[in-house]
């Protein structure tokens, strides 16, 4: 989008689009609504039109709770828009489908600025207006990108934001908290604030993944390593609002109308949300659950198997948005910022910064770009020692590898060079960069073919590989993207002009991917292959440094698995660790 359209967009977005509060209270009351009810029905629906708040009132006309003077809640979120929005958006999708539900599905990505708080629903229009005020205040000091740092541990996967980005941040949440309690405060009838805003002053981060299966970490990092945080991205800081009621509720969404047979059941309509409290359905008939309608507000039994189980956020109201709008950079200023990032951390683009110790020391030259490490990463520190040690195991074994190929991947190629360095083989056996032994291009995160270095790159930074050697299958034979039955066939291919190709004894070493294990042996031993979704959740159990150990029987002219002649390498994880959030945490 270009800068003058940027800014025009801004200055739509973040304007009131509608009626004013007022104008549309005032409509609803000539309707003959009383003057609470309306103000229930607006907020209800984010006061946008009344035609929305007339079709709340409309529903709601059985709902025993319309005259309750409950407030709402709201919450104050920065949330992502564009490019990046959809790369998370990818990311959601892809790791509910391989690992299942968390809790971070529960609700969109975003920023936490302020945690949930109550307001009186007439005193709503007061946070729109303060945040329209503190955002044109922040508009000009917002960063033009926010600096997102990946950070894992065994039950969280998300985006720390950079320090100096953070401290923005914060000063914005605690303008709004500070405003918002003042003009939308009070005292009310108990003689307490009746809105008081909290802000978040803790690390502000971007949850990807939170509690999930420990065994779910390694495929989670996988996935979250495609997102590139540096995509474009326009942040807007919006307003939630839930019913404070069902807070603690499950959130189910009815897939089938079910028409009532029974005074005491629900009507529902396909598309319903139904807010079920689990403490209460002790007593309930088996197949059954007592609910109640988001849509309607009314409470009653209905099917269980009519409903799927929904989102937190699903029944959440969006009310006014604050879209940041900053300058764009030139062209040279953003070839001169687009630095490396190597786990987040930008710098010059001539020179590598390791930001974690795990991370080699130095990289290999390469012609082109060292961003392109960013897609073709290489081996880390424990997986250099971990080659090392199993080469090493293998010569205690006494096996004597004759043949080496590899993947064109970095990574691989590394971990061929230092499993030959525990051999002892380094000087005397080259390594084959076979492009066929590539993994399955559907899980390539950036949906095209990296860019692979050389092999006389390879050869210029010391790695012993064979630059005679011509692959059997091209790089220009790798498409993106390609399909399981594809990728079957190729590894297949691959395999039997491997065979073919070394007639001599002695042990072949391939290194490839963790597919490669069941997409190699699998054909080798004549053996059928699984559907592409227990592949996956095959894939996902087979740790760094994975190995199978295939034997050729020659007089039956068939090969068999075996036990490899070394012992599965185990060790535990060692998340990052920030004192700042941990020994100094309130």
């Amino acid at each position: 989008m270009a800068l003058a359209e940027t800014q025009l967009y801004a200055k739509v977005a973040n304007k009131q689009r509608s009626k004013s509060t007022s104008a549309l209270l005032e409509s609803l009351l000539d309707k003959g609504f009383p003057a609470h009810i309306a103000q229930k029905a607006l907020v209800a629906t984010g006061q946008k039109t009344i035609e929305d708040a007339a079709k709340w009132l409309h529903s709601h006309c059985n709902d025993p709770s319309l005259d309750d003077p409950i407030p709402q809640e709201y919450a104050l979120y920065l949330c992502p828009t564009g490019p990046l929005l959809h790369r998370l958006q990818e990311f959601w999708r892809e790791s509910k489908r391989q690992c299942g539900k968390n809790r971070a599905h529960e609700v969109f990505p975003h920023v936490t600025l302020c945690d949930f708080f109550t307001c009186e629903d007439q005193k709503v229009e007061l946070l729109y207006d303060t945040l329209k005020r503190v955002g044109d205040s922040f508009s000009q000091c917002f960063p033009p990108s926010i600096s997102l740092i990946l950070h894992a541990s065994p039950s969280y996967l998300g985006f720390f934001i950079d320090d100096i980005h953070a401290n923005v941040l914060k000063d914005f949440a605690l303008a709004f908290s500070s405003e918002a309690s003042v003009l939308a405060g009070g005292t009310s009838i108990r003689g307490k604030m009746d809105c008081h805003v909290k802000p978040c002053l803790k690390q502000f981060h971007l949850t990807l993944a939170h509690k999930f299966y420990p065994h779910h970490q390694k495929t989670l990092e996988q996935l979250a390593k495609c997102i590139n945080p540096g995509e474009p991205c326009q942040w807007v800081a919006a307003l939630y609002s839930r019913d404070m009621r069902f807070v603690h509720y499950q959130r189910l969404r009815a897939l089938f109308q079910y028409k009532p047979q029974n005074i005491d059941e629900l009507m529902i309509n396909a598309g319903d949300f139904i807010y079920v409290d689990p403490t209460r359905q002790s007593d309930v008939s088996e197949g059954w659950v007592v609910g109640t309608s988001h849509r309607t507000g009314c409470r009653g039994f209905l099917p269980e198997n009519y409903t799927e189980k929904a989102h937190e956020s699903d029944t959440w109201v969006k009310h006014r948005e604050y879209v940041f709008v900053t300058a764009s950079r030139s062209s040279t200023q953003a070839e001169r910022e687009s630095n490396l990032k190597l786990n987040g951390e930008p710098h010059n683009p001539r020179k590598y910064y390791r930001a974690d110790l795990n991370l080699p020391s130095a990289l290999p030259k390469r012609k082109d770009s060292m961003k392109q490490f960013e897609y073709d990463p290489p081996l880390s520190c424990c997986g250099i020692f971990q080659s090392r040690l199993i080469g090493e195991a293998l010569l205690d074994q006494e096996v004597m590898v004759s043949y080496v190929y590899s993947s064109p991947a970095l990574r691989c190629v590394q971990t061929a060079q230092h499993v030959l360095q525990g051999l002892k083989l380094n000087q005397k056996v080259k390594i084959r960069v076979e492009p066929g032994l590539f993994e399955w291009t559907k899980w390539e995160g950036s949906k095209v073919i990296p860019n692979f270095m050389t092999v006389a790159e390879l050869a210029e930074a010391a790695y012993s590989v064979e630059t005679s050697y011509r692959g059997n299958f091209p790089l220009s034979s790798l498409v993106p993207s390609e399909s399981y039955e594809d990728y079957l066939s190729r590894s297949s291919a691959v395999m039997k002009q491997i065979i073919t190709a070394c007639p001599s004894k002695g042990v072949i070493l391939i290194v490839g991917h963790g597919s490669s294990l069941a997409s190699f042996t699998w054909p080798l031993m004549g053996l059928p292959s699984r559907d592409s979704s227990d592949f996956a959740q095959m894939v996902r159990k087979i740790p760094s440094l994975g190995m199978c150990f295939c034997e050729e029987l020659k007089e039956q002219n068939k090969w068999q698995m075996v036990n490899p002649p070394v012992k599965t390498l185990t060790h535990g994880a060692n998340a990052a660790f920030n004192w700042r959030n941990t020994v100094m945490e309130d």
